[in-house]
């Protein structure tokens, strides 16, 4: 299995330049402007097409065991490579929560009878599986991850006396959805008792407000600093959550890194109106300055990562009341489409791929 691509341009590195490519074995042997071989091999003309490396997606919810009727390993990871995504890191809150080694092992299995693309898995940390936690072998398990404000799945950890030992003890990355639930609880209450039955999609980013975001992240941040803990923060949604990070040292000196998801690049509250449950994510979507200021912490490398935190849903799920509506939406439209990720064979606003 020999194949040269000739005059493809490539970006790869900082750099972008035309060249042939080489692979032996689905291998990258060699990458030179002029690619001559006596032996026979596919040769393929690469003019006007680009080549890219393929992108790591360090956030997916895959649904795999438990909840496969709205995507399985299989069909998700398919769907990955439709979109260019060669490797994926899929959270715990599958059912069951993968909360010991043995379930983390289940999940090892399951990939690598099924997926499309290279994997890992994070391990779940809850309230009250520390020695589990612990037992993690760093070597092939991308991190753990802390779910400090509750989302879907059932796997809130709340414990300050947890939080502080796992972030003590811990040698591995952890991985932490930051949302304080208290005042996401008072937030709810709040606006049930104004809105009643009129709730609706576009009072989410006031119940899962930017001081809810602030006050967990922040807290995260300052327990990473006192143990030197490898923190990554996901889907960083609030302009205020960008002054936590600094650009000051490399990435690969970098012990605080965080993530920014493509719907907080994409969407802003105005959206809200128009697409209700189907932008229901958490975090939730924000304002447009918000919106703003996470693409500006991207490109200035305060914020580290682009993922897409792809968590399929049914249409009929989605199309609940917006309490009952669970959070989450297919991370890349098009190829999930393609690849039949999503049961209506239509994109994550219920319409036709456009």
């Amino acid at each position: 299995m020999q194949t040269i691509i000739h005059n493809v341009r490539i970006v790869n590195d900082n750099k972008i330049f035309d060249s042939d490519i080489y692979f032996k074995n689905g291998i990258i042997e060699r990458i030179d402007p002029s690619i001559n071989v006596k032996h026979k091999v596919d040769e393929i003309k690469g003019d006007g097409l680009i080549l890219l490396p393929g992108i790591i997606d360090d956030q997916v919810h895959f649904r795999e065991p438990g909840l496969t009727h709205k995507g399985d390993i299989a069909s998700e990871s398919a769907a990955a490579v439709a979109g260019g995504i060669t490797s994926f890191m899929d959270m715990p809150n599958t059912v069951p929560n993968t909360l010991t080694q043995e379930l983390l092992e289940e999940k090892y299995r399951l990939a690598q009878k099924k997926s499309w693309a290279n994997y890992s898995f994070y391990m779940g940390a809850g309230n009250n599986n520390l020695d589990e936690v612990l037992k993690t072998n760093r070597e092939n398990v991308c991190g753990v991850k802390i779910f400090m404000g509750s989302s879907t799945g059932d796997m809130l950890v709340d414990n300050p006396t947890t939080l502080d030992k796992i972030f003590s003890q811990s040698p591995m990355l952890i991985a932490t959805h930051c949302e304080d639930e208290q005042t996401i609880r008072q937030n709810t209450e709040k606006y049930k008792s104004l809105y009643g039955d009129k709730l609706n999609a576009s009072h989410h980013p006031l119940i899962r407000s930017e001081e809810a975001c602030y006050l967990s992240s922040s807290f995260a941040v300052n327990l990473a600093k006192k143990y030197n803990t490898r923190l990554h923060i996901l889907h960083i949604s609030t302009a205020r959550e960008t002054e936590l990070f600094s650009n000051n040292v490399p990435l690969k000196d970098k012990r605080i890194t965080s993530e920014a998801c493509i719907h907080h690049l994409w969407f802003d509250d105005n959206d809200y109106a128009s697409k209700g449950n189907f932008i229901k994510w958490n975090p939730a979507i924000k304002t447009q300055v918000d919106k703003e200021a996470i693409l500006n912490a991207l490109l200035s490398d305060k914020i580290d990562v682009i993922a897409t935190d792809h968590a399929p849903h049914t249409l009929d799920e989605k199309q609940m009341p917006y309490l009952k509506a669970p959070s989450g939406g297919i991370g890349s439209t098009c190829a999930c489409c393609h690849a039949g990720a999503f049961s209506s064979g239509k994109n994550f606003f219920g319409t036709d791929c456009k």
